[in-house]
């Protein structure tokens, strides 16, 4: 009985931490958010490369997360073709590369 218990409430105590990039949604779209909230600088770049994820929520979330971060969009929409986001992704990848010669 004691070890079903147990059993039962590990999974409550030892959630390894979030993070940008994880291949499992469940872990990297609440980073993605914890980042924009804490206004984490830093996670720019890692939502920047998010933007090219083939599962449009994580899409959706990275380009919330890096509006929210810096107020620019650059054209990119979570839910166009591939050809068309790649003008955005090109346009983040620029400002990215410009941002981090200062």
């Amino acid at each position: 009985m004691f070890a079903a218990a147990l059993a039962l409430t590990a999974g409550c105590f030892g959630h390894a931490p979030y993070k940008i990039g994880d291949p499992d949604p469940d872990s990297n779209i609440p980073a993605m958010e914890s980042a924009a909230r804490a206004r984490n600088e830093k996670a720019v770049g890692p939502l920047v490369q998010q933007l090219n994820s083939d599962d449009p929520a994580v899409r959706f979330y990275a380009i919330e997360a890096l509006h929210r971060l810096t107020g620019q969009t650059f054209g990119y929409r979570y839910y166009d073709e591939d050809d068309q986001r790649k003008i955005a992704v090109r346009q983040w990848q620029q400002w990215l590369k410009a941002r981090m010669s200062k």
